[in-house]
């Protein structure tokens, strides 16, 4: 409801169209749709994701294994999907005067690096993503296609709305400068600027005031 409104609000330069990057129907559904409406697509936002916390044993077991490939199957896979299928329409596409086509910005997290304490399967599907990074970008380069990734700290996002503001503060300052919880807008704000310096190709970026998680 939140992304339609949003996408009336802005008018004819958006469409919203609700997908599950797991499965392939929805992700061939969104880009259709896209290609309909605006005729190419020349940018790629990839920021589907989803986390769960369980250690790898707990008391009552081991970690369920359909719930790391459940996560893995949204981060990693979805993101891969996501981004494939959407770099061979953009391939399609007539290049500007460096030769460019199209540019692809996925979305890992700090995680990938400082993973805390029942993180095992965000982590390693964020670190996929981080790992697959360059050797994307290479792949797309002769298809003048270019792939970054942002890795985001502790942002102000809705999965931490819940939290009562002594616990967000809290959480803020564990960031070493500045110390509060990241925008939303400073992630669009550098999302536009891989988008426009076309010269970030293959570049994993840290967004996150410089914290490096504790374990817990």
């Amino acid at each position: 409801e939140k992304g339609k409104a949003l996408a009336d609000e802005l008018g004819s330069a958006a469409i919203f169209v609700k997908t599950d990057v797991t499965k392939t129907e929805d992700i061939q559904g969104c880009l259709k749709a896209a290609m309909d409406k605006f005729g190419a697509i020349h940018i790629l936002i990839n920021n589907a994701g989803v986390a769960n916390a369980a250690r790898t044993i707990g008391k009552k077991g081991p970690f369920k294994i359909e719930w790391f490939k459940a996560v893995v199957d949204l981060n990693c896979n979805g993101t891969f999907e996501m981004l494939s299928k959407t770099a061979w329409e953009m391939a399609k596409n007539e290049p500007n005067e460096e030769g460019e086509k199209g540019v692809i910005v996925n979305t890992a997290s700090v995680a990938a690096f400082d993973g805390q304490i029942g993180q095992a399967a965000y982590s390693a599907s964020k670190a996929a993503i981080v790992g697959m990074t360059l050797p994307v970008a290479r792949d797309l380069s002769r298809d003048g296609i270019r792939v970054c990734t942002i890795c985001p700290g502790i942002m102000d996002t809705p999965m931490l709305a819940a939290l009562p503001q002594p616990a967000r503060d809290s959480l803020g300052q564990q960031v070493p400068f500045p110390q509060r919880l990241g925008k939303p807008d400073e992630y669009a704000m550098l999302a536009e600027q891989i988008v426009v310096n076309t010269y970030l190709n293959g570049e994993t970026i840290r967004l996150d005031g410089s914290i490096r998680m504790a374990p817990k």
